[in-house]
């Protein structure tokens, strides 16, 4: 999706029209068509994500799979997405496939290629004051519509030593059948939160090897979730929903917060906005600056194109900010939300997208999902585990309580300014 020389412009943007004008003829030539790409076979993939050299994949009765990707760019290798560089047997076999019956979705905390067995030992606990990196970082979490959860310990794949890579099962749970029918899985530090037939199922996974259930969001056909910061985003059959989760053992479903749409899908927040895969209305772009009262800005079809939106994910690219969607049977396509010539603000924090389709791939199959873009610089998640490790004496993120100071009163409610503290505005904003 973007050239190979600097600046890597994203094929078909603002910045590759000026910066490859040449190129950039010939892709409007080519009627937006991108040209390059590679393929492996395997099963119907749910949920994939990359995380380092690997490509964890989530593939129905063929369970899950870490593909090794580190040489899909490479041109000298035969296989760019390998399934195994050697064969499984003997005490040094290479096993990165876990059978399952129907493995529809894995997340882990953090798209980052931590090593979480390398964050120890008396340099980083005393002198540099860092935190252990939580237990959560050490595992992939994998639904199974009938299996429920699976976690699996990838720690392995991290270590340099590629003649123990072999994946084995940690855990297998799914008591009293709560995860039956799981479709779907977002983590927030310490948390997880599980689309299944129930509804919107919440764990404790502060030890991943014995969760606990803290509750059971009804909704109906529950598809997908997101959290940003106090908010958890919901997806059903009946369109966007918004649940407080300030107080996460306590979640709020919010009254008059919903947006309805005919088939929305997965959902992805970016700062203000939420984008949701939204079916054959398109891309649901909603303004979510008040989350409890997003608003629907626009579906955006571009121009009947995007016909099956089934994912979405929001990406920066040299300033400039880009939706991936898995429009189903109509493959790729690749939105540009903000550029120069088409919103004036855009190096504004949030401005207003202005979606333009850029470019687009036709794939062999339905799309069905996309990988999460690498989130470079944070270093720190939800619950308050750390992710990054700084290496500077002192220069650790908050933890949680030292993050709740800042925005929690006391008894637990978000710190709002007293009325009569208040300062009063004019209609002209002064």
């Amino acid at each position: 999706v973007t050239e190979w020389e600097e600046p890597q412009a994203v094929i078909g943007s603002y910045l590759h029209k000026y910066a490859y004008p040449d190129w950039y003829k010939n892709h409007k030539d080519s009627d937006d068509q991108l040209k390059t790409a590679y393929t492996h076979s395997s099963g119907e993939i749910g949920c994939l994500q990359l995380r380092g050299e690997y490509l964890f994949t989530a593939a129905g009765d063929k369970g899950f799979f870490a593909y090794d990707v580190a040489s899909v760019a490479n041109k000298g290798i035969s296989q760019r997405i390998i399934t195994q560089p050697f064969g499984p047997l003997g005490k040094d076999g290479h096993r990165t496939r876990i059978k399952s019956k129907n493995a529809t979705c894995v997340a882990m905390a953090t798209n980052q290629p931590v090593a979480p067995d390398r964050n120890v030992g008396k340099l980083m606990r005393e002198v540099n004051q860092e935190q252990p990196h939580h237990a959560v970082y050490s595992y992939a979490f994998i639904t199974d519509s009938e299996e429920g959860l699976i976690v699996v310990n990838i720690n392995t794949l991290a270590d340099g030593e590629f003649r123990n890579n072999k994946l084995k099962r940690a855990l297998t749970w799914n008591p009293a059948g709560v995860l039956n029918g799981a479709r779907h899985i977002t983590l927030a530090g310490s948390r997880a939160f599980i689309a299944a037939d129930q509804g919107l199922v919440i764990l404790d996974i502060t030890d991943p090897l014995k969760p606990n259930l803290e509750n059971v969001l009804t909704f109906t056909d529950v598809r997908s979730s997101a959290v940003q910061f106090r908010y958890l985003w919901v997806t059903d059959a009946t369109g966007l929903h918004v649940v407080d989760i300030t107080k996460p053992t306590v979640p709020k479903l919010l009254p008059g917060s919903s947006v309805p749409l005919a088939n929305a899908q997965r959902v992805y927040l970016a700062r203000t906005w939420a984008y949701v895969a939204a079916g054959e209305q398109g891309l649901a772009i909603i303004d979510v600056k008040n989350p409890e009262q997003p608003k629907l800005q626009q579906l955006f079809t571009a121009n009947g194109e995007i016909t099956d939106a089934r994912d979405v994910k929001v990406a920066a690219t040299n300033a400039s900010l880009f939706a991936y969607i898995a429009d189903g049977a109509a493959g790729l396509k690749v939105v540009q939300l903000i550029a120069p010539d088409t919103q004036p603000n855009f190096y504004g924090f949030s401005p207003e997208p202005k979606p333009q389709l850029i470019a687009k791939y036709p794939t062999k199959r339905p799309a069905l999902s996309l990988s999460e873009g690498i989130h470079r610089d944070r270093a720190v998640d939800e619950t308050g585990g750390q992710i990054t490790v700084f290496g500077r004496l002192g220069a650790r993120p908050f933890n949680l309580q030292e993050m709740w100071d800042f925005y929690l009163n006391s008894d637990g409610t978000p710190w709002t300014v007293k009325p009569e503290l208040a300062r009063s505005w004019r209609a002209d904003g002064k």
